[in-house]
């Protein structure tokens, strides 16, 4: 006989192959669609695009803001990337699957409707906003936005939550990633809800979060989907070898078993 075959027909060898390359593929989705979540960072460098420190990024996307559809677009485009990064690496590691991977295909879903539907004003900025905002005086797609934007902090947070859970005790590098992530949050919320009571320094606490969700997805892509112990059993196999390999192994330990009676 010769290679095993999948039932597919791919050889062992092409198998691996094709998901080394579908593993590489979602990592560089995965870099691309947190490089344009984090549009963020180039606000600084743009003179008088924001005007003060006391508002939210996504107030920058609002209605008639300078370059606001850009930046309406960088979200959207973010959320899809993220989201066919997530589904490309798939929910499986280490043999079993990872349950928060679904709470974090629901961020993604979250992130794209919140570009596609942005503030239709800048309620971190503008009082008269707020006060339409609560009254409920503002289109529905602003409602939206703000809906999408909850979606988008507790789904994330719920992930970060059940992966540390489901990391403890281990010492590899995602348990550290989901450990230290859990712990920013929880000092980070208490500090975004002192913002919002008080209206002040959100433009500095925000980020924040940007960079916690970023890493967040980072490390779902890119954590194994085997441990070394865990690798398949074809998978160790020298090529050419096979169902063939194995009986020469089979007829040698025969032949020792015979001489050393």
């Amino acid at each position: 006989m010769q290679l095993l075959t999948f039932p597919s027909g791919l050889r062992p060898s092409s198998a691996s192959e094709d998901g080394s390359a579908r593993l590489a593929a979602a990592k560089a989705l995965a870099v691309a669609g947190v490089v344009a979540y984090n549009w963020w960072v180039v606000v600084p460098f743009v003179p008088r695009l924001m005007p003060s420190v006391n508002g939210f990024f996504s107030d920058l996307e609002a209605t008639g803001r300078p370059h606001a559809a850009l930046m309406s677009d960088a979200d959207l485009l973010a959320g899809v990337l993220m989201g066919t990064a997530l589904v490309l690496r798939g929910s499986r590691a280490h043999g079993v699957v990872r349950k928060e991977w679904k709470w974090l295909i629901a961020f993604a879903i979250g992130g794209t409707v919140g570009g596609r539907y942005p503030y239709a004003c800048a309620e971190g900025l503008n009082a008269t906003c707020r006060q339409l905002e609560w009254h409920l005086q503002l289109p529905i797609h602003h409602y939206i936005h703000m809906l999408s934007g909850i979606i988008e902090f507790v789904t994330l947070t719920v992930a970060a939550v059940i992966a540390m859970r489901r990391t403890l005790g281990e010492g590899t590098r995602e348990a550290r990633v989901y450990s230290g992530l859990v712990k920013v949050l929880a000092v980070g919320y208490p500090l975004l809800g002192l913002v919002y009571l008080t209206d002040r320094l959100g433009t500095l606490v925000e980020p924040v979060f940007f960079l916690t969700f970023s890493a967040m997805i980072l490390a779902e892509v890119a954590e194994p989907i085997w441990r070394d112990r865990g690798a398949p059993a074809w998978a160790e196999r020298p090529a050419g070898g096979g169902v063939a390999g194995d009986r020469h192994g089979i007829s040698h330990a025969h032949s020792g078993g015979s001489s050393s009676s």
